[in-house]
């Protein structure tokens, strides 16, 4: 009797253990994104892609990689708090938020948010962080300040990695893959206010600071679609390259960059006049990955190797390389 209910404890643990290892080790490995995130001090960036189970942290000015963080499964998005003193990595294969103090890459808080965790936006008060859930079709606001879950939303439809905030912190938009919409929260209320849609295979948006204009990237028609807020919407749409993913909005709002994926270019638009006036190219599958430095005169964008290739403008070309070498 004794042996058989040893054996059976083996059995169930060893089930328990199987069903939680598939859960995590396939769970949305389907779904591949990277991400890239400047300290606000710009000294140290940090760089993901969903399949590596490490994380690279580089320090800008000497060009080196100076840790590889461990432990992942789908590590999805990173993002730094206002002040730069920590960072957060979102998980969707483990169902977490990690919390990293950015001075010594050390984990000091996890935040169970659910499989499928993917986005993330944080306010400028650096207390709030809203998470997108690809498959739970939710965004969770996680109060970092009484680590508790403020609220979950619903109503979303596969949210990936597009989220972002406006710039007064009133309004919460979030991009639906699987319907091709996007959701608009208020922030105050927590509630969906209404949805913006005639986007294709959307990927990452850009908001300008008076919140009158959104500008998305469409990978599905190679293009740059041009929203006008107040009446909710597309109002022009702009060719750019291959495969679309990024859309990412200069400092002073001058210009917008695309990173295309399938053609290994970044477009530059010309927000005045609405049109692609440029095109830099040296870049390995640049998706949404694209960070510009706060004075605007170079931009930051991560490679499929989790390389980073720094540009400077308006040149328009590369200048310096970042490598994953020591």
């Amino acid at each position: 009797m004794k042996n058989k209910f040893s054996q059976s404890i083996v059995v169930l643990l060893f089930t328990i253990f199987s069903i939680h290892a598939q859960a995590q080790h396939s769970f949305d490995g389907d779904i591949k994104n990277n991400s890239l995130a400047i300290s606000p001090n710009e000294t140290i960036a940090i760089a993901s892609y969903s399949d590596s189970i490490r994380v690279k942290v580089y320090n800008i000015k000497t060009g080196k990689l100076i840790r590889n963080i461990g432990g992942f499964i789908n590590p999805r998005n990173i993002i730094f708090s206002p002040d730069g003193k920590i960072f957060y990595i979102s998980d969707s294969g483990l169902g977490l938020l990690i919390a990293y103090d950015a001075a010594t890459c050390k984990k000091i808080k996890t935040y169970p948010v659910g499989y499928g965790a993917f986005g993330t936006a944080i306010n400028k008060a650096g207390n709030l962080i809203f998470i997108n859930n690809e498959a739970a079709n939710t965004v969770t606001v996680l109060n970092v300040t009484t680590n508790s879950v403020k609220a979950v939303i619903t109503g979303f439809a596969q949210p990936r990695q597009g989220v972002k905030l406006n710039s007064d912190n009133s309004k919460l938009y979030v991009t639906n893959f699987a319907n091709d919409k996007i959701t608009v929260v208020d922030v105050a209320t927590l509630k969906i206010d209404t949805t913006i849609s005639g986007f294709n295979k959307i990927r990452a948006i850009s908001i300008t600071k008076n919140g009158n204009t959104l500008f998305a990237a469409n990978s599905g028609s190679n293009e740059i679609a041009v929203v006008d807020i107040p009446s909710g919407k597309i109002i022009k749409t702009i060719p750019v390259g291959k495969d679309p993913y990024g859309a990412s909005l200069s400092p002073d709002e001058t210009i917008l960059l695309s990173g295309n994926k399938m053609d290994n270019t970044i477009s530059v638009v010309d927000i005045a006049t609405l049109t692609n006036t440029n095109t830099i190219t040296g870049f390995k599958e640049p998706r949404q990955a694209i960070v510009f430095s706060k004075n605007g005169k170079q931009v930051y964008v991560l490679n499929n190797d989790l390389s980073i290739s720094i540009v400077s403008l308006p040149e328009n070309k590369i200048i310096r390389q970042i490598t994953t070498s020591k």
